[in-house]
């Protein structure tokens, strides 16, 4: 049997033994590996068989801690009583890098080498070159100035003035002491000796202190050299190398052809919606056309609707490795208080939370009368409301990565898992905005209508703080635009970003 999934992931069959001792290896990990290994949907009693034969843990002990890892979180779902994979969703291709089942995408920077040679013992006077490496930008705060001091004055070779000596610390690191007090430094028993003319030398029984003060430059340079970062420019390279990469696959993904579908009734449709997201076309089926809706799924890459795979099921279409957008709650419950009281979270809340929309579905009854009546114009335009108000949610998600829970005082942002961590959302939008000096067309408050989406745009202007750790939307009375509030984002003037 082929496995699919590993043909979408690119990556060879995994075996479960093998992963097993893996520091990134509990129980949900172990879970995906085994269904990805077997390559079709199992059930929580053949994964723990399986998690037995890999000498795992015995097949009870497996189940029980099977159960209470979530499984039917994302990448996985479940559908009756077996647990499938999500071979799109870019968590698992993360879990199969963690797991070491694929190779990193992108070299990691090579550190500078070693030195060949061990460093010198304690009976070896510092160098300047030493010390340039060891405190360059570190901490020194926990040598004593009396101990930087000698450090100097080994390296140097010879007395130094006291500014001669902190100036020496300083062109080396900001993050030191800064006394410069001959009191304090040559003390009694002190290495260091204070010349008739000022200026501090070594003394001549230094020996113990001026040992120690080697040993702790030298374990220093030694922590340097082993930890010592890559070359900035390749790692700027590699970052550079990401991002056009991620840039190249979120445009690749704006490229799929897509469809949202609703049907009705859901267990035996006789009627359905299908709205192509691109063209921005609706097209109903009722009875006799529902044939012509299987034909017409075809032709998409990416399907979305309510409990999708249910419905395609219902439809009897076959997805195959298509991706599946399903825009049922991500989330079906929240607390709401330390008490434990919990709001059941429903898609017409996200609807109404995150587009405005008072009713943005129709009652089934209603639906069943204008079917057994013979309304079908009624029957249509309901439904085509119904996919729209599912288009505004998408497009939502799409935009923001997120969608809004709101409830009395709630106010909360939910994951939109229909979006891909590579597709660019008003974020990215933004950036290009900046560094581009163009505005943005925003369209702010409820949905946008269907027929002219665009009719109430308004112009919005990027800002940024001087550190450009935070941006946000002004209008053109310097008004900062609520960003949760826009539905619909582009660049003014129809520059493309490339």
């Amino acid at each position: 049997m082929t496995n699919d999934w590993c043909r979408v992931l690119g990556i060879d069959p995994p075996n479960l033994v093998a992963v097993v001792g893996h520091r990134e290896a509990n129980t949900f990990a172990l879970f995906l590996v085994a269904l990805v290994e077997r390559g079709a949907p199992m059930t929580l009693e053949e994964v723990a068989q399986r998690f037995e034969e890999a000498g795992v843990a015995d097949r009870w002990s497996a189940l029980s801690s099977l159960q209470r890892c979530k499984p039917g979180r994302s990448p996985a779902y479940r559908d009756g009583e077996r647990y499938h994979l999500d071979p799109h969703d870019h968590e698992l291709d993360l879990w199969m890098f963690r797991l070491g089942l694929r190779p990193a995408k992108f070299a990691r920077p090579a550190s500078p080498a070693p030195a060949a040679s061990p460093l010198p013992g304690p009976d070896v006077l510092l160098t300047e070159a030493e010390l340039d490496e060891a405190w360059k930008d570190a901490s020194l705060h926990n040598m004593s100035d009396h101990r930087l001091a000698t450090a100097v004055l080994d390296a140097h070779g010879g007395p130094l003035s006291p500014a001669e000596v902190v100036a020496s610390v300083a062109r080396r690191t900001k993050w030191h002491r800064r006394a410069e007090s001959s009191a304090q430094i040559a003390r009694k028993g002190s290495a260091i000796v204070v010349l008739d003319d000022g200026r501090w030398a070594m003394a001549n029984d230094a020996g113990d202190t001026l040992r120690r003060v080697r040993e702790l430059v030298r374990e220093r340079l030694a922590l340097v050299r082993r930890y010592a970062r890559p070359d900035p420019a390749a790692i700027q390279a590699i970052s550079a190398a990401a991002a056009q990469r991620r840039a190249a696959h979120g445009a690749a993904l704006a490229s799929l052809a897509r469809a949202l579908v609703v049907v009705f009734p859901s267990k035996a449709p006789r009627a359905a919606a299908l709205l192509d997201v691109g063209e921005h076309t609706l097209t109903t089926f009722v009875d006799a056309e529902m044939a012509a809706l299987r034909e017409q799924l075809a032709s998409y890459a990416v399907i979305g609707g309510l409990d999708i795979r249910a419905l395609l099921r219902a439809v009897d279409f076959d997805p195959g490795d298509r991706r599946l957008a399903e825009l049922g709650p991500p989330q079906k419950t929240k607390q709401l208080n330390k008490s434990g009281r919990t709001l059941k979270i429903t898609v017409a809340q996200l609807v109404q939370g995150t587009c405005g929309i008072t009713k943005p579905f129709g009652d089934p009854a209603k639906l069943a009368e204008y079917l057994a009546s013979g309304a079908i114009t009624k029957l249509r335009s309901r439904l085509e409301a119904d996919v729209k108000s599912l288009y505004a949610l998408y497009e939502y998600g799409r935009l923001h990565g997120v969608v809004r829970l709101r409830w009395g005082f709630l106010d909360d942002d939910i994951p939109a898992p229909w979006v891909h961590r590579d597709e660019p959302t008003i974020h990215e939008l933004m950036k290009s905005a900046l560094a581009m000096d163009v505005p943005l067309e925003v369209v702010v408050g409820s949905a946008p209508g269907w027929s002219d989406p665009w009719s109430r745009a308004r112009i919005a202007h990027v800002e940024n703080d001087p550190t450009r750790w935070r941006t946000w939307l002004v209008d053109d009375d310097g008004l900062e635009i609520d960003r949760a509030e826009v539905q619909r984002a582009r660049l003014a003037g129809g520059v493309r970003v490339h």
